[in-house]
């Protein structure tokens, strides 16, 4: 039985495994790098150990490391979080060797699976259906354009060993095929050291849509529902919902079957996510897998009512699944967005900085998966997420009114933050109606990002100076008034933007 786990990540991630670990009564060992020395995953765990240097190829993905600090802790088992080496193969292979409980699937299954173009293979043989495109390398330009045109424009194309919108590049004309191989080639090369593509028929309306599921070494596999993850940045995913709008009863049961069938083609064991792509019809499409825990788990927690954490944990330890299909219903409605140290404003450019303030909401249906404090300094050499935010309600219509009071009351300073951005996307008509897909932020980033004001200053310093006046005079005509305290502030603003010198 696991007693004590290694947690071999940092932030929020760390945190939150941790605690599904307290509640099970098993001790956790966190890892830091230099940059992570105060960061509160190391204040939670049971035990901490430094890792290394600040950049990530020095501390958190050197496995030689954390495989020494497994043993020196006596941890029995490693929890890989998300990111990092969660997806390593030769990771958990390694772990293995070691006689450490991997929590996670095995290494055949995380290359299967890892590797784009293995897992269409895999999936067309398992009959599950995957977007048109080839399923061998790409050899050269010539037989690419040829491929292209029996395919049909526009085509994507993808780094086989890719993830997180990285190797891919989108083609609409057939005059910018080979620029965009050697692009997609040249990232994937620098971003996974292989530089492997493929092509894959690009649908013009994309909806976003994953499948939680949980599999046991006994070959028992069930599916969580469905997660609508189609508001997204340059790939990356920034508002997560589910159940999902678009989705209807006899879709959601297609979808699920085919999601268990998928994992089952690989011997699936443990937590994981199947994605697929869905169009306008309601067509769907095989996207990829991912072989370990997401970010947005935790909606799927609170629609489901289960902790995935402890269940990962849970069949690590042998144990059978705890569930049948028929046990599982979605109940209510759930919307996590991701709050990030970034300015919209500068194309989301990230801001690390120091914390001097911050205020997280609280209240019924609302959690915060988050690490950071006041006084924190988010470090540079890391994704800038600050938290997630997640709400639960009865209708979707009362978890957007209920993450809109939430994201009101959720106060940062001292970094620039998404948080306003976040608002306009639950205000934009076309995120209310649920008719959205993965164009959503290009389609609407009028909407989205803010403009400086530029005219209007003149008039605002007027407004400003007559609300003024019009209070000192009712302080002198009735200074017993409570306005007192509310003329001095205001008094005080005009002072401190100039306005009263007019």
């Amino acid at each position: 039985m696991i007693k004590k786990v290694l947690i071999a990540n940092r932030g929020e991630i760390a945190v939150r495994v941790m605690r599904s670990c307290r509640e099970l009564g098993i001790k956790t060992v966190a890892v830091f790098s230099e940059a992570d020395r105060t960061s509160m995953h190391v204040r939670y765990a049971d035990e901490a150990y430094y890792i290394g240097p600040s950049p990530s190829n020095e501390s958190y993905l050197v496995i030689d490391k954390i495989l020494q600090i497994a043993k020196k802790s006596k941890a029995d088992a490693i929890h890989p979080g998300y990111g990092f080496l969660s997806e390593n193969a030769e990771f958990s292979d390694r772990c293995k060797d070691e006689g450490i409980i991997f929590i996670g699937p095995s290494a055949f299954a995380i290359n299967t699976m890892g590797d784009k173009i293995t897992a269409r293979k895999t999936m067309i043989k398992a009959d599950i259906p995957v977007i048109p495109g080839t399923t061998e390398k790409i050899k050269d330009i010539k037989s690419a354009e040829k491929i292209i045109t029996d395919i049909g424009l526009p085509v994507m194309i993808k780094a086989s060993a890719g993830g997180g919108g990285k190797g891919m590049r989108l083609v609409r004309k057939i005059s910018d095929v080979s620029s965009a191989i050697r692009a997609a080639k040249s990232e994937a090369k620098v971003s996974f050291g292989d530089d492997s593509v493929y092509i894959e028929k690009y649908i013009d309306s994309p909806h976003h849509i994953e499948f939680q599921i949980l599999a046991d070494r006994y070959g028992n596999v069930i599916h969580l529902f469905e997660r609508e993850c189609s508001v997204q940045r340059r790939h990356q995913k920034v508002i997560e919902e589910t159940p999902s709008p678009l989705m209807n009863e006899n879709i959601r049961n297609e979808m699920g079957n085919h999601a268990v069938a998928a994992a089952k083609a690989v011997n699936y064991e443990g937590a994981g996510t199947i994605e697929f792509i869905v169009d306008d019809d309601l067509n769907y499409y095989f996207l990829e897998m991912n072989t370990r825990l997401q970010v947005e788990h935790p909606i799927t927690e609170r629609v489901v009512g289960i902790d995935l954490v402890k269940d990962q944990i849970n069949i690590a330890n042998g144990e059978k699944l705890r569930y049948k299909q028929n046990d599982l219903k979605q109940n209510g409605h759930s919307i996590e967005c991701r709050i990030y140290a970034e300015d919209p404003d500068k194309d989301f450019m990230p801001n690390p900085g120091k914390i001097k303030h911050i205020t997280e909401p609280f209240g019924l249906g609302v959690r915060i998966d988050g690490y950071v404090y006041e006084g924190y300094e988010i470090p540079m050499y890391y994704d800038p997420l600050i938290s997630k935010l997640i709400v639960w309600a009865k209708t979707r219509e009362e978890a957007i009114a209920r993450l809109k009071r939430a994201l009101y009351n959720y106060k940062i300073t001292g970094v620039k933050t998404t948080i306003k951005f976040l608002e306009r996307i639950l205000d934009c008509p076309d995120f209310v109606s649920g008719k959205y897909n993965t164009h959503f932020i290009e389609e609407n980033r009028n909407f989205l990002i803010s403009k400086k004001k530029s005219v209007g200053k003149f008039q605002d310093i007027a407004i400003i100076t007559a609300f003024i006046d019009y209070i000192t005079k009712i302080e002198k005509l009735q200074p017993e008034k409570s306005s007192h305290k509310l003329c001095n502030n205001w008094k005080d603003f005009g002072r401190k933007k100039g306005v009263l010198r007019l």
